[in-house]
């Protein structure tokens, strides 16, 4: 009797400790990250056909924010694959003001992207997952954010009974 009372006390402070290990600072709900630790090749799409330098050093310092040897005006590409004026925006440097000016039109709030990042850092620590959840990696991202999903049958009829002319959607599954 007492044996087994000593295998479980192991077993569980073994279990507590396993779980001791998580970050709790930032709790991470979606378990779909690589476990390679090599290049993703899906991440680099070159516009440009990719080529060999005769030599290697006389390569340029990296610039992820401009131009490089495969993208030598990403801005004018940018302007012109949302159907801007490509000569214009490189020759004001910016294609951005547009945008943001359209988009706020409505108003903005200053620092809405920290305030959002807090409270979704609430959201995760509030919904991390169950202890055999979090020690074997379980997605519980769809549950954590669950109570904010959009009934689209609902949707679909407030569109319908406003006027306006929606898609037909697919059959409900019951």
């Amino acid at each position: 009797m007492a044996v087994r009372q000593v295998i479980f006390a192991a077993l569980g402070m073994a279990v507590l400790s396993v779980s001791a290990c998580s970050d709790s600072e930032n709790p991470i709900l979606m378990h779909a990250a690589s476990q390679e630790r090599g290049p993703d090749e899906f991440s680099i799409v070159p516009t440009r056909p990719l080529e060999m330098p005769a030599n290697l050093s006389e390569l340029p310092v990296p610039n992820p924010a401009g131009a490089n040897r495969v993208d030598p005006q990403p801005r004018a590409d940018i302007a012109r694959a949302l159907g801007g004026n490509p000569a214009a925006a490189v020759a004001r440097g910016t294609v951005d003001g547009g945008i943001v000016n359209h988009a706020s039109r409505f108003g903005r709030a200053d620092g809405i992207r920290e305030q959002l990042a807090a409270e979704d850092l609430d959201i995760r620590r509030r919904n991390q997952g169950r202890l055999l959840e979090r020690l074997f990696s379980v997605n519980v991202y769809h549950n954590a954010y669950e109570f904010m999903w959009l009934d689209k049958y609902a949707e679909l009829e407030r569109w319908r009974r406003a006027g306006a002319r929606t898609p037909s959607a697919p059959p409900r599954a019951d």
